[in-house]
């Protein structure tokens, strides 16, 4: 059994430290007590796969040419009209194609009425590729515009701006391939039926547990996760370190042509 540690939320600027136990669910912000097995599960079931090699590039690249700067490039009316007004911060994962695993993470940035590419990087997706309609254990990740509110892991990050919660509840269940020991070090929780303003691992599921639930971006181990979108390490400190709640960050994501759908 695991001894009981500290954990630190930070909210509005302040730490706050609270004993939690590695699998307690006073790791979670707003679960019951008696359901630590449960927000476990929920929270880490969603992500996981066999691992494979993958390259970094960090780096802002030219993508397809911007014909319109006031948009997120390559996203057609139906997602582009649901980025929230207040967003200045857009985080766009471009699918392969609808089947595949394999993904590009790149980061927006509006100044005035422009969006500027600020990085880039490789990653993946549900290695069953993309969907409209998920469900819980489909291996497909959702198609859609969600925001980003909260952030977690195993391991701290003082200088997140999103809301963090850090805990061993976040340690990946003993049965997972080694490779995957890394993957929730540090976690952002796609606002993708949960409740905002939580910890990545809260169990809440408002449209119902069919929906899934627990789409985070993560760490990555070379190939297609359970649902999640995975970028490297250095990628998930880059966004932890840019992404600001002032800025009202949120995310586009989908398979190329789901996303340019018109």
């Amino acid at each position: 059994m695991r001894k009981n540690r500290a954990r630190r939320v930070r909210r509005n600027g302040r730490a706050v430290k609270v004993r939690t136990g590695g699998l307690s669910v006073r790791a979670v912000r707003t679960a019951a007590a008696g359901a630590a097995a449960v927000v476990l599960v929920a929270g880490l079931g969603a992500c996981g796969g066999s691992p494979a090699a993958g390259k970094d590039t960090g780096k802002a690249k030219g993508g397809s040419a911007e014909v319109d700067p006031t948009r997120i490039p390559d996203v057609g009316d139906p997602l582009q009209k649901k980025i929230p007004r207040e967003a200045r911060q857009v985080v766009a994962v471009y699918g392969k194609d609808k089947d595949s695993a394999d993904a590009t993470v790149r980061l927006y940035s509006k100044h005035g009425k422009k969006w500027q590419q600020d990085r880039s990087w490789p990653a993946h997706n549900g290695r069953k590729g993309w969907t409209r309609d998920h469900r819980e254990g489909d291996k497909r990740s959702p198609v859609g515009v969600f925001t980003l509110t909260d952030a977690g892991g195993v391991k701290p990050a003082p200088d997140a701006k999103l809301p963090y919660t850090d805990s061993d509840a976040f340690t990946p269940p003993s049965y997972w391939s080694k490779k995957t020991r890394h993957d929730f070090d540090h976690v952002i929780a796609v606002d993708y039926n949960r409740a905002k303003g939580t910890s990545p691992l809260d169990p809440s599921r408002p449209q119902g547990q069919s929906k899934g639930g627990s789409i985070w971006l993560h760490m990555d181990h070379g190939s297609g996760t359970s649902g999640c979108v995975s970028l490297s390490r250095s990628g998930m400190r880059y966004l932890l370190r840019t992404l600001d709640p002032d800025k009202h960050p949120a995310v586009v994501m989908g398979d190329k042509a789901a996303l340019a759908a018109r």
